[in-house]
């Protein structure tokens, strides 16, 4: 028989209450960033091709930047530029860009946006997608991969918008373009007058204002599959972990989770999120979530505290003030380690 799971309920502190709107909830969907976009918002169903426009022309808008799937992307660009080349940088890509190196910075470089080609030596990047690796690499390919990145390696100039080809540095936002495509649509769907919507994309979340029934957007925080949640055959179940459910108003979700993307060589499980300081996967942190009003931040931090791991990532959570929710694996099932702005949500 299934265990039947608690549920936790979070909700906003110091926001005021969201108006109820009049009409009805509608729904729309599409395709971005290699995932999914679904939106549910409130408005009169004759306007749905336009704010369907509306989200798709956003996300389009920061794949065309920052993707470095496509090789004609600004991105693209800037990492095959020459050495030494200055490079004027759209708005958007220079505001995540500009956020990430902050990050990079106040985490002593656990968070490192220039990783591109120690991701794609482990396979997670486009060279990854045309031919899979299956084994990990050596520790002089790691090291030769490392000599590449570097978050300081990177000069910003704010007064012209321009960004400076260090040589042979590439860009890698896999851990915040996502979250910021997220910020970019809702941005566009209130410039349109939408006022009360949810808004997906690939899993990272953000929410604004009531349903006509006068009830928030609840949303359900994602958590790991069951047989991820263990180093053990022999663990107990974890399918009886509390629900957390949290109402989405003027607040974005993002979830990091390595259960998503890796490969096994040997009996040993190689996850996508990688740490900068020693350019190889990190171990036994399963899902961390970081609820923030941007999605952008949300999105960068989560990864952030998965590489920081269960000594550094609750002390720095605490430090900054972050709502977070960590799952860490051990021999004996999950453990779950929450910040005080976490705990201070539940209802």
């Amino acid at each position: 028989m299934m265990p039947t799971a608690s549920r936790r309920v979070l909700v906003p502190l110091d926001l005021p209450p969201a108006a109820v709107p009049d009409g009805t909830v509608q729904s729309l969907h599409g395709a971005t960033m290699g995932t999914s976009w679904s939106a549910r918002l409130v408005t009169d169903a004759a306007r749905l091709p336009e704010l369907h426009h509306v989200i798709q022309s956003a996300l389009d808008d920061v794949v065309a930047q920052m993707s470095h799937w496509e090789a004609g992307s600004d991105l693209g660009r800037f990492n095959r530029a020459l050495p030494g080349t200055w490079q004027v940088l759209p708005e958007a890509f220079f505001t995540v860009l500009d956020c990430a190196i902050a990050i990079a910075r106040d985490s002593a470089g656990a968070y490192d946006p220039t990783i591109g080609t120690l991701v794609d030596l482990w396979g997670f990047g486009p060279r990854g997608a045309q031919a899979p690796v299956t084994a990990p690499p050596s520790g002089a390919a790691i090291r030769r991969a490392r000599a590449t990145c570097g978050w300081q390696r990177i000069t910003l100039d704010h007064a012209t918008r321009r960004v400076q080809q260090p040589g042979g540095l590439a860009l890698d936002f896999s851990s915040i373009a996502k979250g910021f495509g997220v910020d970019h649509a809702a941005q566009a769907l209130e410039r349109a007058g939408v006022r009360s919507y949810l808004l997906e994309v690939g899993g990272e979340l953000r929410g604004l204002g009531a349903k006509p029934d006068g009830m928030p957007w609840w949303v359900e925080l994602e958590r790991p599959p069951h047989d991820a949640c263990t180093t053990s055959s022999t663990a107990p179940d974890t399918r009886d972990a509390p629900v957390d459910v949290v109402a989405l108003h003027g607040l974005s979700v993002a979830t990091s989770g390595d259960y998503r993307r890796y490969f096994e060589h040997d009996g040993v499980r190689y996850a996508h999120t990688l740490d900068p300081r020693t350019g190889y996967p990190v171990q036994h942190t399963a899902s961390v979530t970081v609820l923030h009003a941007s999605c952008m931040v949300a999105d960068a931090l989560a990864t952030l505290l998965t590489v920081l791991g269960p000594d550094a990532a609750p002390a720095y959570a605490e430090r900054c003030g972050l709502a977070a929710r960590m799952l860490y694996l051990t021999p004996t099932g999950m453990r779950e380690s929450c910040s005080s702005a976490f705990t201070d949500m539940l209802t």
